[in-house]
């Protein structure tokens, strides 16, 4: 069940946003809290409007927000846990791509989804 969902301004670098989710998947996977690979489903939405307190005209600043929504009952320590790796990850990843442009803020949120959840499987 979780789902991942990677906001980024236009300001940082993901060269192979394939691979960039692949490893927060992966990682997500190795975790061992979740039943099959094919439930974690990750995606990256763009922003292209943004702005980073009241003044930063030139963009000098940006940010990566994760958000991990999962089933509800994990404990606190799972979530952290999770933040964490997830927070490890985009940083080993992206540290290597920026062009020292602009400074990096990387925001990670685990959050509960809602007891009101349904899912089913068309095809197969």
């Amino acid at each position: 069940m979780p789902h991942l969902t990677i906001q980024a301004t236009p300001n940082v670098s993901i060269s192979h946003e394939e691979a960039f989710l692949k490893s927060l998947n992966k990682v997500l996977w190795d975790s061992g809290h979740f039943g099959q690979q094919t439930d974690i489903k990750a995606r990256i939405v763009p922003i292209e409007t943004f702005l980073v307190g009241t003044e930063d005209d030139e963009q000098n600043n940006g940010f990566i927000y994760a958000h991990l929504k999962i089933m509800t009952g994990r404990t606190l320590e799972t979530r952290n846990q999770l933040a964490e790796l997830l927070m490890s990850t985009i940083e080993e990843i992206l540290n290597a791509e920026q062009s020292g442009r602009a400074a990096l803020q990387i925001c990670v949120e685990v959050e509960e989804i809602s007891a009101v959840y349904h899912k089913k499987m068309l095809g197969r």
